[in-house]
C-alpha cells in the first residue's frame, strides 16, 4: 500500500496526521509506504488538491472529501 500526505507550507497538522496514520496502520496490522509532501500553492494546484491535508491511498483521495482549508 502506498500512502502520500500533501500538506500546505502552513498547515500545523503535519504531528497528529503522522501519529494517526501510524496509528491506523497498527490497528489493522497493515504495511505501507507512507510519504509526507510539503508544498505550496502552486503544486497543490496543479496537482489539483483540494485542501490540506490532502491524503491519498494508492493513488486514490481519501481526504479532503471537499474544499476545507489550506490550499488555494
Amino acid at each position: 500500500m502506498k500512502i502520500d500526505c500533501y500538506m500546505s507550507l502552513q498547515c500545523g497538522s503535519e504531528g497528529i496526521l503522522k501519529e494517526n496514520v501510524y496509528a491506523a496502520l497498527a490497528l489493522e496490522g497493515a504495511k505501507a509506504d507512507v510519504s509526507f509532501h510539503r508544498i505550496d500553492d502552486k503544486e497543490a494546484g496543479r496537482l489539483g488538491l483540494k485542501g490540506s491535508p490532502s491524503i491519498f491511498i494508492d493513488g486514490e483521495e481519501v481526504q479532503p472529501l471537499n474544499n476545507i482549508t489550506g490550499f488555494s
